[in-house]
């Protein structure tokens, strides 16, 4: 569990999924997204999430307010192989409820699970990306701290897809020196 003063991103629970399927059904969260997501979808989605996080010990969390305990979305990380010069490698995403914009969430999440990263030495780099336009997720990663990279035609969409153009952030965690030095 990773704690910040207003959220708790934990490990995911099975009634994560009717609130998780709601917002991966808003049309307004999913718009930088290729399509909406059904509930078979999003069970799907979970049992992804919470094998990577099996398997590698940490993943995309369960963010959920402490103030009343709700499931608000995720934040975290995920392991990415696609086609690209810059992969494989970890990203950093996000996707929270609509009710819970312009508040911050995403980047005090955000920031807790860099922290994490860097006191557990899980990975030297991190990136994130995101379809053209999607200023919202864009400004998070300036907020944790990110760089923006490059633009690149994001390869699992098809030609001609509104979404295919892609920014890219980046951010070093730990210089690898660092990392031989502690081991």
């Amino acid at each position: 569990m990773i704690e910040t003063e207003r959220l708790i991103l934990r490990p995911w629970l099975k009634d994560d999924i009717l609130p998780f399927s709601a917002i991966n059904s808003d049309e307004e969260v999913m718009e930088y997204l290729p399509k909406c997501l059904s509930l078979e979808e999003t069970v799907q989605f979970y049992n992804r999430i919470v094998a990577e996080h099996d398997r590698f010990g940490y993943g995309l969390y369960a963010v959920e307010t402490k103030s009343d305990g709700l499931f608000i979305g995720y934040v975290g990380f995920h392991h990415f192989d696609f086609d690209a010069g810059f992969s494989p490698g970890v990203e950093i995403g996000w996707r929270l409820a609509k009710e819970y914009w312009n508040q911050g969430y995403a980047t005090e999440a955000a920031k807790a699970c860099l922290d994490y990263a860097r006191i557990n030495h899980l990975f030297n780099e991190i990136y994130s990306f995101t379809t053209v336009g999607n200023h919202r997720s864009e400004r998070v990663m300036q907020k944790i701290g990110m760089s923006r990279v490059c633009f690149f035609t994001h390869p699992s969409l098809p030609e001609g897809h509104k979404l295919k153009p892609h920014v890219l952030y980046k951010l070093e965690l730990c210089p690898t020196y660092q990392l031989k030095a502690e081991h």
